[in-house]
């Protein structure tokens, strides 16, 4: 019984292993490409244009600090507002400067009361010239000493001198201010126009010139207030605001290897103020066709800017390019592109040179304006 147990444990245990071996390998679902979509290059009529940052300054700044001896009486304006060109600011004690002004007006009555009377007394020989002379100049001076007074009164009333923006005051009423101590009262900036200055490196100077010089314009004089810029800030969409090119430097600087300009813009809605970055560009030369694809498309490494094209057998490819001006439906490629290149717009992150994709229908609705699904 025993020999027949063991013989029946060994036919199982054979029927088992030889199961297993004969047993077929579970096959791996085959693996499907990731997904990509994909536009051909659109052809636009795209200008030129060199673009950069630059950043804003008030077109004109000014310190207002006191100009007679005083105390500081009153404050007319709200730290941080816009004020008018004429507006008071500050009084610095004028009840001084009155009381000297109507001193200054008596002597010169008196002075002129008496060289009136030396003149008459001349005409009867009861008086020297030398008399007439001396209250004339005397009367000369009581009169400027009466213009002096005038100034001075007129310097305790601290006014805009023009429209702007004035910060915060840095003196407060009360305290005693002069013209020896050299204390700013505060700042006022005309912002209207304003001005944004930038740096132009050499070579985009002279491809800037030799624009200027297509469209009939000079560099001594005949480009400022004429030749297009357009701004635009951090959280605006292109440039909306067009200014004029207001001036130029005559040099390049030694230390950088950039010329200094500066652009004026009317600025009258106040959107600009000073020390804000702005993006600057310039347009150069006249309208040309450019491929243009959707700046999603772009990337850039050590080798610069590419995009990911699906080439033959539905497998990536890098194409290193040359990016040109923004567009309204993208940016433009001068170099790098054709038009029947496949460009892929999304599922970047899944596409690697080299591996194979499926191409999908793109969504309409992920395209920019203007961009007709492929």
């Amino acid at each position: 019984m025993r020999v027949k147990a063991f013989l029946l444990l060994g036919c199982w245990l054979a029927a088992v292993l030889f199961g297993i071996g004969c047993r077929k390998p579970v096959e791996a679902p085959p693996q499907v490409p990731p997904s990509v979509t994909i536009i051909h290059p659109m052809e636009e009529m795209v200008t030129n244009s060199i673009e950069l940052t630059g950043v804003a300054a008030a077109s004109r700044s000014v310190d207002l600090v006191a100009r007679v001896s005083g105390y500081l009486q009153t404050i007319n304006f709200e730290d941080g507002t816009f004020v008018e060109e004429g507006r008071l600011l500050f009084a610095i004690e004028p009840d001084t400067y009155e009381q000297q002004l109507r001193l200054a007006q008596a002597e010169l009555t008196k002075s002129q009361a008496e060289y009136d009377r030396q003149t008459e007394l001349l005409k009867n020989n009861a008086t020297s010239v030398a008399n007439v002379e001396k209250w004339l100049s005397q009367r000369d001076q009581a009169a400027a000493q009466v213009e002096l007074a005038k100034l001075n009164l007129g310097y305790t009333s601290v006014s805009a001198p023009f429209s702007g923006y004035i910060g915060r005051r840095q003196v407060d009423p009360g305290n005693l201010v002069s013209p020896s101590g050299n204390v700013r009262l505060a700042t006022l900036d005309q912002i209207i126009p304003i001005y944004v200055y930038f740096n132009l490196n050499e070579r985009d100077a002279l491809q800037v010139r030799e624009m200027m010089r297509k469209q009939g314009m000079t560099a001594d004089g005949g480009a400022v207030g004429k030749a297009p810029v357009f701004v635009g800030l951090q959280n605006e969409e292109g440039y909306p605001h067009e200014g004029t090119l207001d001036f130029l430097d005559r040099a390049v600087s030694t230390s950088t290897g950039t010329i200094e300009m500066r652009v004026v813009l009317k600025n009258e809605d106040k959107t600009f103020f000073p020390g804000l970055f702005a993006r600057i560009k310039i347009p150069v030369g006249e309208a040309q066709p450019m491929r243009v694809v959707p700046g999603a498309a772009f990337g850039n490494d050590q080798e610069g800017d590419y995009v990911l094209v699906v080439g033959d057998g539905e497998v990536v490819a890098r194409r290193t390019i040359v990016k040109g001006p923004m567009t309204k439906t993208g940016c433009a490629v001068r170099s790098g592109l054709a038009p029947e290149d496949r460009v892929i717009v999304s599922g970047l992150m899944n596409a690697r040179p080299g591996a194979r994709v499926t191409v999908a229908k793109p969504n309409t609705a992920d395209l920019p304006p203007d961009i007709p699904a492929r």
